[in-house]
């Protein structure tokens, strides 16, 4: 199999262990900086490149693309499909994942339990905002935030009040949501491969921080999920439409509720605590797709 993996750093621990994996299983891996990457968008013979080199004739692509890079990286993603390649996780669910507010929406239709969350536009619509996720403490989080930047605990209902203001001062999109303090800066990763949740873990924020992230210094040990937040995990995935994808969800005194959908979830501290080869998890979905689409191709000649 001929694999390109997206990604504009082909050292950091995520890539290097997708790649190790990919050639581990005899594959063909290429790391492709799609931020690099030209395309031909004709109706006869689309193609895309790189430095002067044809990227056509993968098999599969691998995106593993920033949310800073997300409108060109789902454009080279969306050139991929044009040209037959199978892509891991495709255009559109990446583009709806990264979407806090249509990701949101998607999980709601599709009954996943969530936060109480709301969104305005108008200023004169704070104190019915405040007062729709139950009041301070909430949660104000901006639209294109990640790994936990963006995300504001406001204590007071003031603080509330001053922190909305000056987001809609600075025309900056956000939603607010309820706070649940039963957490304690905790949550469960789950971890998608394939319809199938491969892993979890339990991230832990530092003392008196109500963010989990790892990349902000939380803690993360080995996680027991009940049938009830696996089935959650799954369901809130096949909402989003992703193959690979790592599901955030809060344990609240009224049950679990999902808080995000990655679509490029880190590989570090999912492996390390679990001692999972998830790298080769993800390459052996590939494989699957990938001969799938070759088996019924050979059918139909």
């Amino acid at each position: 199999m001929k694999l390109a993996i997206l990604s504009r750093n082909p050292e950091i621990y995520s890539t290097s262990r997708l790649v190790a994996a990919a050639l581990k299983r005899g594959h063909d891996v290429h790391v492709v900086n799609h931020l690099h990457c030209y395309m031909n968008i004709g109706p006869d013979a689309p193609s895309i490149g790189q430095s002067g080199t044809d990227l056509t004739g993968f098999d599969a692509v691998l995106p593993r693309i920033g949310v800073s890079a997300t409108f060109y990286g789902t454009a080279v993603v969306r050139q991929f499909e044009s040209m037959g390649t199978y892509a891991v996780n495709g255009s559109m669910a990446i583009t709806m994942s990264r979407d806090k507010l249509r990701s949101l929406q998607l999980l709601s239709r599709a009954g996943v339990a969530l936060p109480v969350t709301g969104f305005a536009h108008s200023t004169h619509s704070i104190d019915e905002l405040i007062d729709m996720v139950g009041g301070a403490p909430l949660i104000v989080k901006l639209l294109k935030g990640t790994q936990g930047k963006g995300v504001i605990l406001a204590e007071t209902r003031k603080a509330a009040e001053s922190t909305i203001e000056a987001f809609r001062h600075l025309r900056t999109r956000f939603l607010v949501q309820e706070y649940f303090a039963e957490c304690k800066g905790s949550d469960l990763r789950c971890f998608v491969v394939g319809g199938h949740v491969i892993a979890a873990i339990v991230r832990q924020g530092l003392p008196d921080e109500y963010r989990s992230n790892l990349h902000r210094g939380g803690l993360a040990t080995l996680a027991i999920l009940s049938p009830e937040e696996r089935s959650l995990a799954l369901r809130a995935v096949a909402a989003v439409g992703l193959n690979v994808a790592g599901v955030d969800i809060l344990r609240t005194n009224r049950g679990p509720v999902v808080i995000e959908v990655n679509s490029s979830p880190g590989l570090q501290g999912i492996e390390k605590v679990t001692g999972l080869d998830v790298a080769g998890c993800i390459v052996e979905h590939i494989e699957e797709k990938v001969g799938d689409a070759r088996f019924a191709r050979e059918v139909v000649s």
